[in-house]
């Protein structure tokens, strides 16, 4: 079986095709770069991404706080993510950077607020 794919790695978005034989990769060619070996080889293997939400705020001057992941999560925990997104309720104020859930689906990988929430009104700018 052969996949193809686009690398995102670099901008020359090279056109990279892996072939798997016996659930494994046997040959990865088209990359013009190492990046794009070593993304072609965790994308045809164990794909991941970046998960990036907004969480309900309560009582802060936000009504959505963005979040995202420290590292990728499988891209196969997407869904989950989603839902355990919508779960989620933050009503203390929140710095950018600051851990919202520290073992987000425990996947050892931490849920970061990237904008900061005060409490009520608006924030001093």
């Amino acid at each position: 079986m052969t996949k193809k794919m686009v690398c995102i790695e670099c901008p020359k978005s090279c056109l990279i095709s892996v072939d798997i034989e016996n659930c494994k990769v046997a040959k990865v060619t088209g990359a013009k770069c190492p990046r794009g070996v070593k993304y072609a080889l965790a994308e045809a293997v164990t794909p991941a991404r970046l998960f990036t939400a907004t969480v309900i705020a309560e009582g802060l001057d936000l009504k959505l706080i963005p979040v995202r992941t420290d590292k990728p999560i499988p891209k196969k925990d997407i869904f989950r993510a989603v839902e355990e997104i919508r779960k989620l309720r933050i009503g203390k104020p929140v710095k950018a950077g600051e851990t919202i859930v520290e073992n987000f689906l425990g996947l050892g990988i931490k849920l970061l607020a990237t904008r900061e929430a005060v409490k009520g009104g608006c924030k001093n700018v």
